[in-house]
């Protein structure tokens, strides 16, 4: 079972995109910042970013000394807004992306299912087609910055995201087959225990689960 470090250093990208990161905190990185997880740390604001442990996504970094590094996160504040406002004030390409659109009834009936058991069934519901739309932004900007990259780098880029993002029937994958579909796509998704999660995977690492803290015990 090969970890993610070991994949992106077997894929040697000349390009990576993050979806924890923003562009600003992408164009700080340089070899000499990886060479010291703590300074980097530090310099990206990781503590604040509600992201788990740094020291997971090191290795990454360490595995492409050599690529570019881009950010794909969309700021909190813009996110406030796409959840009560318009979508396509706060994507420089909606149409392109097709964020300009409705999706058909199903669709959002099941994603508007998803947010509310994601948060714990703890959202108003009245806030959930909105925190569809934030997630229909992200993936289209997680795509934008993987399109961005592999034009300034030529190629491979490797995007690091959740499997939510990753998913090929509404992810990141659907947004890049509709505005770049000559482009080769490769998604891998991550499970535990042998629960593969739902949206279509070229490929599933699975491994034993890791005891937590239970997410929903602040909402009770």
């Amino acid at each position: 079972h090969q970890t993610q470090a070991e994949l992106v250093a077997d894929l040697a990208p000349r390009a990576l995109v993050f979806e924890m990161l923003l562009p600003a905190q992408a164009a700080r990185i340089s070899p000499d910042l990886i060479s010291n997880v703590d300074e980097m740390e530090a310099a990206l604001g990781w503590n604040a970013s509600g992201w788990p442990d740094f020291k997971m996504y090191h290795p990454i970094f360490e595995a492409a000394l050599d690529a570019q590094v881009f950010g794909a996160a969309v700021p909190r504040d813009t996110l406030r807004g796409v959840v009560e406002g318009d979508v396509t004030q706060a994507f420089d390409q909606p149409v392109l992306y097709g964020l300009d659109q409705d999706l058909i009834i199903d669709e959002q009936a099941a994603r508007q299912a998803l947010q509310f058991a994601a948060h714990c069934d703890a959202l108003p519901e009245e806030t959930l087609p909105g925190m569809v739309t934030v997630q229909r932004l992200r993936d289209a900007r997680l795509a934008q910055a993987a399109i961005q990259a592999l034009q300034e780098t030529g190629g491979p880029v490797v995007v690091i995201l959740g499997n939510g993002h990753a998913r090929k029937d509404w992810g990141v994958p659907r947004f890049l087959n509709r505005v770049a579909p000559d482009t080769a796509v490769w998604t891998v998704g991550q499970s535990e225990d042998g629960d593969v999660p739902e949206g279509g995977f070229d490929q599933v690492f699975d491994a034993p689960s890791v005891p937590r803290p239970d997410p929903c015990a602040a909402f009770r």
